[in-house]
C-alpha cells in the first residue's frame, strides 16, 4: 500500500496521482505485489512525499544529496523496511519525456519515469551497473525510463518470480534459452526456469513525426536546417516548434532564427525534434521536421 504524505506544485493533483500510478504499474507487471493507493492517514508501506528546497535529509542521511532546485537531485529514496520516497517540489513536473522547455526556460521532468526509479529502491534494489536498467544511476539522464531484463531479475532476486504462463508466451517459444542459457545459468535466479518465464515487457517505441529527418551531431557543433526554398513564394506563415512547443525567439548561444532558417547548437539542452510548419489561414502548405540526437 502507499499514500501521499503531500502534492506537488506544477502538477494538479489527478495528474500526480495518474504518474505515481503508472511507476507503481511498471513494477507490478514485472513483481509479485499489487500497489494500493490509500488515504495519508491510514498506515502505509511506501510514503510518498514532495518537499521544498529546505528538505533536510541531506543532513541525517549522507546517501541523500540536499534537494537543489531545478535539476541536480530529483528525489531519493529509502529502503524497506521505512518505505519513503521524497521528491523535491522545486522542479517542473510533467507527464511526458523529460525535456528542456524555451517557451518556460526550464528542464521539464517526467515524474513516472522518476518515480519508478525511486520505487524499485523503496523496494529494495540498488544502483544497477547495467547502463541500460531503469536503476542504474544515470537512468534519467540518459533516458531509460523502462524495466530491464536486468532491473527484473533484481526484483526476482528478492522477492521470487512470477507464474504468468497462461498470460504470455514463453522464452522457449522465442528461442531465448538456446542462445543465452550460459549467461542466464550464471545470472538468473535458481528459483527461476527462465525458460519458461515471460518476455521483458515492452512498449512501442513513440513514432517520429512524417517527414522526420534525423541528425546525429557532436556535441557544441552548430546544425543548420531549412524550411524549403519556396517558402518565400508561397507567403504563408512560417513557425518554428521545438518539441510541439512555439519558438517565439532566438537564444544567444543555443538557437538563432533567420527566417526560414534555424542555427541549432548541439548540446543537450538542444536535443529533440525540430519542426517547421508554414500555414496559409487554416490551411497547412508546408510541415517538416527534424530530430537532433546529440553524440558526446
Amino acid at each position: 500500500m502507499g499514500s501521499f504524505q503531500s502534492n506537488i506544485q506544477t502538477l494538479n493533483e489527478k495528474d500526480t496521482e495518474k504518474g505515481i500510478a503508472l511507476a507503481f504499474q511498471m513494477w507490478s507487471e514485472v513483481s509479485p505485489f499489487n500497489f494500493t493507493q490509500v488515504p495519508a492517514n491510514v498506515s502505509a508501506d511506501i510514503k510518498i512525499g514532495f518537499y521544498s528546497i529546505n528538505h533536510t535529509d541531506c543532513l541525517e542521511v549522507p546517501s541523500h544529496p540536499c534537494f537543489d532546485g531545478i535539476t541536480g537531485e530529483l528525489a531519493h529514496a529509502f529502503f524497506p523496511t521505512i518505505g519513503e520516497i521524497h521528491f523535491d517540489d522545486f522542479e517542473h513536473w510533467q507527464l511526458g519525456k523529460t525535456r528542456f522547455s524555451w517557451k518556460k526556460i526550464v528542464w521539464l521532468t517526467d515524474l513516472v519515469h522518476v518515480a519508478a526509479h525511486e520505487i524499485g529502491h523503496s523496494l529494495g534494489l540498488m544502483h544497477s551497473q547495467n547502463a541500460n536498467a531503469l536503476m542504474h544511476k544515470n537512468a534519467t539522464l540518459t533516458g531509460k525510463d523502462k524495466i530491464s531484463q536486468d532491473d527484473i531479475w533484481g526484483i526476482w532476486r528478492l522477492y521470487g518470480c512470477l507464474d504468468r504462463l497462461d498470460e504470455c508466451p514463453s522464452w522457449a517459444q522465442m528461442g531465448f534459452c538456446e542462445k543465452q542459457l550460459s549467461f542466464m545459468k550464471k545470472h538468473c535466479p535458481l528459483s527461476c526456469d527462465f525458460c519458461r518465464d515471460p518476455p521483458i515487457p515492452t512498449n512501442a517505441p513513440t513514432p517520429l513525426p512524417p517527414r522526420t529527418k534525423v541528425r546525429r551531431v557532436s556535441k557544441g557543433r552548430k546544425v543548420t536546417v531549412q524550411c524549403g526554398r519556396k517558402v518565400a513564394h508561397k507567403k504563408g506563415i512560417l513557425q518554428w516548434y521545438k518539441d510541439d512547443e512555439l519558438l517565439e525567439f532566438s537564444y544567444a548561444g543555443y538557437i538563432s532564427m533567420m527566417g526560414n532558417k534555424l542555427i541549432i547548437v548541439a548540446n543537450a539542452i538542444n536535443q529533440g525534434t525540430y519542426t517547421c510548419l508554414v500555414k496559409k489561414k487554416d490551411k497547412i502548405l508546408t510541415k517538416y521536421s527534424w530530430r537532433l540526437i546529440v553524440k558526446e
